[in-house]
């Protein structure tokens, strides 16, 4: 039995176009981000049935969820899980400033690269087990889904693209309740085969 999520970066806000650092910092969409959202909306409704629609608690997020689940007919399901990293004492800096005044990049109060990555794998674990063998949607941020995917490739999350507004980065829990990266940022993710590093590796869920 396989459960199969696409984790979709939220629509475009306004601090996405200056290019300042969200976090937990609840900026809503732009009127470029919900077009972005109906797009999608239109784009998924094509494809295969979906079961549900999880996201995030911040309002970008749970925008471009109720945008999305318009257009598939489905309810919204909220899961604190899949909140952003927190980015503590630089957020609403641009990352330029930020890294000036802390060239380490280590932000006070932030939250940690691997604490993101164990909440984010429990919480894609929570929604694979109420929605087991089915197709969901977690409507989710940039940071969460680049440290994610990293977790479960087992690669450095600088080696992880950084996901676009409204990119789809698909993975799937097998039967032995290992999770596989399909694609990232809409593209097939191909492990390279003599790494031990690969999908087929990686994060098991606890």
């Amino acid at each position: 039995m396989t459960t199969r999520i696409a984790l979709v970066r939220h629509g475009q806000t306004d601090w996405n176009l200056s290019g300042r650092m969200q976090g937990r910092t609840d900026v809503p969409l732009n009127a470029a981000g919900r077009a972005q959202a109906r797009g999608l909306a239109e784009e998924l409704a094509r494809q295969e049935p979906w079961t549900a629609v999880v996201t995030s608690p911040l309002e970008r997020a749970l925008e471009t969820a109720e945008i999305l689940a318009r257009g598939l007919g489905l309810a919204v399901e909220v899961c604190d899980g899949l909140v952003e990293r927190s980015f503590g004492a630089a957020e609403g800096l641009s990352h330029g400033a930020a890294v000036e005044k802390w060239p380490s990049r280590q932000y006070p109060s932030m939250e940690g690269h691997g604490a993101v990555a164990r909440r984010g794998v429990h919480a894609l674990d929570r929604i694979a087990d109420r929605y087991a063998n089915g197709r969901a949607i977690a409507v989710t941020h940039g940071s969460f889904i680049r440290h994610v995917l990293a977790e479960i490739t087992e690669l450095p999350s600088d080696d992880v693209p950084r996901p676009l507004n409204i990119s789809v980065s698909e993975v799937e829990r097998d039967e032995s309740h290992r999770w596989h990266v399909r694609t990232i940022s809409g593209q097939v993710f191909q492990p390279d085969r003599d790494d031990p590093r690969d999908s087929a590796l990686g994060a098991r869920s606890e």
